[in-house]
């Protein structure tokens, strides 16, 4: 009697065994937020939106964009830093919160290299060094020994304390020599306008924005403030090339996870974004902006390229002096 039922024991054991088990969701099983750390309507709110339209075919999900913008970036950033880490809530960063903001701010909630889980690299946009037409200079050698005879005329604009294109300024003196007048302006609309008009003597900003004026000749074009040359303007050559070596000042985005994120779901999300990338109406919305593509594509390229962008601009900002609260 025993024998009998210890052997029906095993057989219903063995029964439930091939019985089919209540699988996981496949992830996404639902919409996928995507945050971008400014407010609609910038270029990175464009961007985004639009990636977020071709990754719906390699994702089957929708993939929303939520903004949340404010502290340069940082309030963005910190909600994905402490997200749940399941690969529904991702980030759209760019240079600040992702390789700036760690140096700047004083109270930061979050650390770019160990808060997140590194996606893809998407690309960079170029910025370029204008000047107005009344600065007697048409090349970078010319700039820099008209501002060290000159050492009171001169002014750049940017479009905030701790930009992007503030921090072009800074790293531009050190490696020149220059000690060119900062001038902050509350984004980059005031900026150029006081720059067209001649208040201020030049600026450090995206090609996107330089690029009709300096066609209209209402701006003269000095140089790339990027490592390569911009099919944009393909005979500017670089102010590295033009001797201030290793000088690059671009403005980088990639997308990051929260820390803890899955590994086969950050390869997941980066063969959709890498799919969507190579999309050819991204790509013609890429190049439309003004964006270089990122050669390396994998989570791990951006990491290395994080890890680098860190370390460069925590040495500017230190030896600048400056920080925000």
């Amino acid at each position: 009697m025993h024998r009998r039922l210890f052997c029906l024991a095993l057989a219903s054991a063995a029964a439930l065994c091939h019985l089919p088990s209540t699988a996981a969701p496949t992830y996404p099983d639902r919409p996928v937020a995507l945050v971008v750390p400014f407010p609609p309507g910038g270029p990175t709110d464009a961007l985004a939106r639009r990636l977020a339209d071709a990754l719906k075919d390699q994702l089957g999900q929708t993939v929303v964009v939520e903004n949340r913008g404010g502290a340069g970036g940082n309030i963005g950033a910190e909600y994905v830093a402490h997200a749940k880490p399941d690969g529904y809530t991702i980030l759209f960063g760019t240079s600040g919160p992702l390789a700036i903001n760690v140096s700047l701010y004083k109270n930061q909630q979050y650390d770019p290299q160990k808060s997140y889980a590194p996606v893809v690299r998407i690309g960079h946009l170029p910025n370029i060094l204008v000047v107005h037409p009344s600065v007697p200079a048409r090349d970078m050698d010319e700039l820099i020994a008209y501002a060290k005879e000159n050492p009171d005329k001169l002014s750049y604009a940017s479009s905030g304390n701790g930009a992007s294109s503030h921090l072009a300024g800074i790293l531009f003196n050190k490696m020149a020599g220059t000690q060119i007048l900062h001038v902050p302006y509350k984004g980059t609309g005031p900026a150029l306008n006081d720059l067209l008009g001649g208040q201020v003597s030049m600026s450090f900003t995206d090609i996107l924005t330089a690029l009709p004026h300096v066609q209209a000749g209402s701006l003269r074009a000095i140089g790339l403030a990027s490592a390569q040359r911009s099919d944009a303007l393909p005979q500017l050559p670089t102010l590295a090339e033009q001797g201030l070596d290793g000088y690059d000042v671009s403005v980088f985005f990639g997308i990051v996870a929260p820390r803890g994120t899955p590994d086969e779901i950050v390869a997941q999300l980066n063969r959709a974004f890498v799919a969507a990338l190579a999309n050819p109406s991204i790509k013609e919305a890429l190049h439309k902006q003004g964006i270089v593509p990122a050669q390396d594509q994998t989570p791990q390229g951006l990491a290395d390229f994080i890890g680098e962008q860190v370390p460069k601009w925590r040495a500017v900002i230190r030896d600048a002096g400056v920080s925000l609260d």
